[in-house]
């Protein structure tokens, strides 16, 4: 389970980006969260792999403190926290399966990764990542060579390298238009139900909170306004969400 505790984050010039939110995530569950962008929403997930550095608060994974970790600790953490990044986050003239293979950086000799030398089983496992997508054949073609849909599925992939326990999806189909942005849902949906991973999603629209989120979370000015089901977010919460002019689209 993972559990946030009084999380708190003041960026430099005093922005409270979270501002004393607090819930759980029980193992296996697919859990949104939903509000405007600024709400706190990236900084919230980024905290729970430390790449961004809490104020104050506790984030507990099984009963490990993360805001306590070391930064080998962090590192041995994070191979378990897949990443999965609006903007895709992928080494554009690299080939597919390099991108992929990245996935393995926590696993191996940092002298074969920094060689992009792999052991022939994370390259096998990475065309078996590949294909679980609907991508092995484009393996071995840079990676700006793909559409946004596909390179979001390289980064899917590369995020299953780690053998997760839990995935971090920073709003993973704002980019996307909304057929391949229920393509990617699929996948993560796919990986959450068949898997039993955990699953964090940043998201804008509520109706693919409505499709495929077992819960959700909403940041407004990095309070916690509302914790879950997706079916109890009645008119007036939505206003508390997202603004007293928001209209509903789903």
């Amino acid at each position: 389970m993972l559990q946030i505790r009084n999380l708190t984050k003041i960026y430099d010039g005093g922005v409270k980006a979270l501002n004393n939110v607090s819930f759980d995530v029980p193992d296996g569950q697919f859990l949104a969260i939903i509000g405007l962008s600024g709400s706190g929403k990236s900084t919230l997930l980024r905290c729970i792999n430390r790449l961004i550095e809490p104020t104050d608060g506790q984030i507990l994974w099984n009963g490990e403190d993360i805001t306590a970790a070391s930064q080998e600790e962090v590192r041995r953490i994070r191979r378990k926290i897949g990443m999965v990044f609006q903007q895709f986050n992928l080494v554009n003239r690299s080939k597919v399966l390099t991108n992929v293979l990245a996935g393995r950086l926590g696993y191996v000799n940092p002298a074969w990764s920094f060689l992009n030398r792999f052991p022939k089983e994370d390259v096998d496992k990475a065309f078996v990542q590949l294909g679980r997508v609907g991508i092995a054949d484009k393996a071995y073609q840079r990676a700006d060579e793909l559409s946004g849909g596909q390179q979001q599925r390289v980064g899917i992939a590369r995020a299953l390298m780690q053998d997760p326990e839990l995935i971090l999806a920073d709003e993973p189909v704002a980019s996307l238009d909304p057929v391949l942005a229920h393509s990617i849902m699929k996948h993560l949906e796919d990986i959450n139900k068949k898997d039993g991973v955990s699953v964090m999603c940043s998201l804008h629209f509520l109706d693919i909170v409505h499709r495929y989120a077992d819960r959700a979370i909403a940041l407004n000015e990095g309070r916690l306004v509302f914790e879950g089901l997706p079916k109890e977010i009645n008119d007036a919460k939505f206003k508390e969400i997202y603004g007293r002019d928001a209209e509903r689209v789903g």
